[in-house]
């Protein structure tokens, strides 16, 4: 049987290389917890909720207004056997036009159902994808995670 990555799709009016920059303002739409980064290739962040989550992603490919794909170098959850579950694991961003609408389809590469996070993350991606990350690129304001 094939893995089935994670994926989640949005579709706005806005044009890609706004899509792209809101992407990128990973603070804008994740967390406001970021540590270092999140616009440029071969930059590295650290992502962090609480003591629940953190991980260590490096941007790995970042194409303007068509893709950005983030590696997972070092993860760790507080709520799973494998606290390293993410670990080098991608997650992609690509744009794509689509008539007089712009697309972003996410897949986290890796996340997959036979993991023990695969319902809890995969929730929380679609709530970040869907939500916050479509909300920043439409209404100029996305919901991360606040800074504690």
């Amino acid at each position: 049987m094939k893995n089935q990555n994670y994926t989640a799709t949005i579709s706005v009016n806005e044009t890609p290389k706004e899509v792209f920059a809101a992407i990128n303002n990973v603070r804008g739409w994740w967390s406001q917890e970021i540590e270092g980064r999140t616009d440029k290739l071969g930059a590295e962040f650290n992502y962090r909720y609480e003591d629940v989550h953190r991980c260590k992603i490096k941007i790995t490919a970042f194409e303007p207004s068509k893709k950005v794909v983030w590696h997972v170098l070092e993860n760790y959850f507080d709520f799973t056997k494998d606290k390293s579950e993410w670990k080098n694991t991608d997650i992609v961003f690509e744009i794509a036009e689509k008539g007089n609408k712009t697309e972003v389809h996410f897949t986290h590469v890796g996340l997959v159902p036979a993991y023990e996070c695969y319902s809890v993350c995969s929730d929380a991606w679609g709530s970040y994808i869907k939500n916050s990350l479509r909300d920043l690129i439409t209404k100029g304001k996305g919901q991360p995670n606040e800074k504690k």
